[in-house]
């Protein structure tokens, strides 16, 4: 699913986008886009400075599970805790610090359409990556900097509110109470 609403691309016709979801206001939007082949994870506000609030506050972590080509190293491992360059609108950019965390067992995620090869092509690691910036493709351009290219990407937190409450395609709507609860830095 795009993280979009609608889209008058002729190129887009058979994609699924989020208007497919519910009836939403004319002013929502999503907080914090997935890319095309990322999962997890959306929050749709209508409120701008909220909105901005989720996306730049350095207080509010996302979190992402990755699947990555091979078993990951130390090294590797080190280098994205430490930030690693990565390209962004054609200048050099160096992340931020982040927690990485190898998981030692498969995360629980709903199945995915999505095309992803399986072990009988290679030893593969998952990972949870906390960030607290949101660049464009970043998990995945920071994997590929060490030389661990992202296979499948969720995101499964943002603040105190995880995936795990929620079913595939699901949902929900927060009440001020619950955004307070959830989000409040």
């Amino acid at each position: 699913m795009v993280s979009q609403f609608i889209s008058n691309d002729v190129k887009q016709r058979r994609k699924r986008f989020l208007g497919e979801l519910g009836d939403f206001a004319p002013e929502s939007m999503a907080v914090g886009r997935l890319d095309e082949t990322s999962e997890g994870l959306l929050l749709i506000t209508t409120n701008g400075k909220w909105s901005n609030l989720i996306n730049k506050s350095p207080l509010i972590d996302k979190e992402y599970y990755v699947q990555v080509d091979g078993i990951i190293d130390k090294s590797a491992i080190e280098a994205l805790r430490n930030g690693v360059f990565i390209g962004i609108n054609g200048k050099k950019y160096k992340t931020q610090p982040c927690k990485v965390e190898v998981l030692d067992q498969l995360p629980e995620l709903p199945a995915t359409t999505q095309k992803i090869r399986d072990d009988r092509h290679g030893p593969t690691s998952w990972l949870s990556i906390t960030l607290h910036e949101g660049k464009f493709r970043q998990v995945r351009k920071m994997t590929s900097a060490v030389g661990f290219p992202t296979l499948r990407l969720a995101r499964v937190r943002i603040g105190n509110y995880t995936i795990k409450d929620l079913s595939g395609e699901s949902v929900v709507e927060l009440n001020g109470k619950e955004i307070d609860r959830y989000f409040t830095p």
